[in-house]
């Protein structure tokens, strides 16, 4: 069995890249993924597709063809344009019906897989402590503050545990951000650096080759 303290961790990571990342994105990405596998809702989504390239197509063709010179011709494609797009526009309509309930169970198996269990842990093992303390290391008010709420004094409980892991989490990530802009800031000054002495370069050459024609 994992450690309760790596469960913790592990559990505040992945709340924060939830919350990164995303609710909608997150969403986005597993309906992408459920189309790929060999479902009905698969299949419609590829019908989809293909009437909607075939609209698009129809429509070009329609604006390509005078309703005066080829009256016959552009009603023809006029009719097959209304007929596709009404499929299209029902297909649609089907597939955002179903995504609408797809989004609502991904977002409440979502929080059920992060905040829910965040809550059922820390409410089951309230009472039991992660680690103890030296005896004395800290005062007696700050001993009961690292056990809140219902943890041994002198122990830390697996509310403030989660607290500082949260802590942790945020700050590495800020660092890791603050990190990758200050790389991307220095690879921008160094292009800008190679690029002025090729400039003076140039503006010398054209310097000597007026002082020549004079």
């Amino acid at each position: 069995m994992p450690s309760l303290l790596l469960v913790v961790f592990v559990l505040q990571v992945l709340i924060h890249l939830v919350n990164t990342v995303g609710a909608g994105a997150i969403s986005n990405l597993l309906w992408i993924l459920y189309n790929k596998l060999p479902t009905s809702t698969s299949a419609n989504v590829a019908a989809q597709t293909t009437l909607r390239r075939e609209v698009v197509r129809l429509k070009r063709e329609m604006n390509a063809t005078s309703s005066q010179d080829e009256f016959a011709k552009w009603a023809k494609i006029r009719r097959q344009y209304d007929k596709v797009l009404a499929e299209y526009d029902q297909k649609t309509q089907a597939l955002q019906s179903f995504k609408t309930s797809f989004d609502s169970a991904v977002g409440v198996l979502r929080w059920l897989g992060t905040n829910g269990l965040r809550m059922f842990i820390q409410f089951w093992f309230a009472k039991r402590p992660l680690f103890w303390l030296p005896r004395g290391w800290v005062p007696a008010y700050v001993e009961w503050i690292l056990a809140f709420p219902r943890a041994p004094t002198g122990s830390i409980s697996i509310q403030v545990w989660g607290i500082a892991c949260a802590s942790v989490v945020q700050i590495a990530s800020m660092a890791v951000v603050a990190a990758w802009r200050l790389s991307t800031q220095q690879q921008k000054v160094g292009g800008k650096g190679r690029e002025e002495p090729m400039k003076m370069g140039a503006v010398g050459g054209s310097a000597r080759g007026e002082k020549k024609e004079l």
